[in-house]
């Protein structure tokens, strides 16, 4: 008998992945969790009925939320990552030597305690003493903060139940103080082509905007999110992601990288006329 797991893009697209089994479930007081394994994307961290990381194209999105920040200010010490539970971003940022400090706040411990037994290849990393997890509600957790970190890095899942305080003006507001003169913030930012999902997007993009001075839009391509599309928005202080950004000094770095390069980080910000129609039509 063949098993598959269907994710449910639009109510007339569903994504479907062949699986060979069920390698964990569990209903905590935020969200279901599960992960399965298949042959052809190894394992798959399912958050309510919708993919958060497979072990085939994780490195896609991890790679490009925390290293084109890197690229930009390659000072950044200091960071808060909110979400990110899986470890995949953390994974990226402790490539960086230079970074003495991770805070990752995720709302639901579950997802931390299973990606660690099931998914190491992005969770062995937060073992690291460079990193400490806080086990809190992100909008809360920022609350307190000022004037304390260089990056903010949300990865989180959809603005729907759980991750939905994660995209208010609120909390944009509470990331702006909590972020150093020169801060810089990364949050994902939905796919641009499915409506609801294009909604989402514009309302973050329109609430980001007035928060920080400095506000562009930036986008991958991979396999296993809707439409095989994403976004992400950065946001900074003071700092433009590709106006005289010294790539000669990340380059020499010489980090071990499967997706990122800094040919991709200035193309990345190139975007399809119909994603900056939907943008502008935020403003």
């Amino acid at each position: 008998m063949e098993l598959w797991f269907s994710e449910q893009h639009t109510p007339n697209v569903r994504l479907s992945l062949k699986v060979d089994k069920q390698l964990f479930g569990e209903t905590s007081e935020f969200q279901r969790t599960d992960i399965f394994e298949s042959t052809e994307f190894g394992r798959i961290l399912v958050l309510d009925g919708r993919i958060m990381i497979t072990e085939r194209d994780e490195f896609i999105y991890h790679e490009m939320i925390t290293h084109v920040p890197l690229c930009v200010n390659p000072e950044i010490k200091k960071v808060l990552l909110v979400g990110g539970g899986d470890g995949g971003s953390a994974r990226e940022l402790l490539k960086y030597d230079t970074i003495e400090k991770i805070d990752l706040v995720e709302v639901d411990e579950t997802v931390v305690r299973a990606c660690k037994k099931f998914i190491p290849q992005t969770a062995s990393c937060l073992e690291n003493p460079r990193v400490e997890i806080f086990f809190a509600d992100g909008l809360k957790f920022i609350r307190r903060k000022s004037d304390e970190y260089d990056l903010i890095i949300v990865d989180s899942t959809d603005p729907f139940g759980a991750g939905e305080g994660l995209f208010t003006k609120e909390f944009y507001g509470n990331c702006f103080n909590a972020l150093h003169e020169g801060g810089i913030m990364i949050n994902q930012h939905e796919n641009p082509f499915y409506s609801r999902d294009a909604a989402a997007m514009q309302r973050a993009h329109k609430r980001l905007a007035t928060s920080f001075p400095i506000v562009r839009v930036y986008q991958i391509h991979i396999p296993t999110y809707p439409a095989g599309q994403w976004l992400f928005g950065f946001a900074s202080k003071k700092f433009h992601p590709t106006n005289a950004v010294n790539f000669a000094r990340w380059n020499s770095l010489n980090l071990q990288t499967n997706y990122y390069n800094t040919k991709i980080h200035l193309g990345a910000f190139a975007l399809p006329t119909y994603v900056i129609k939907t943008l502008h039509a935020a403003d």
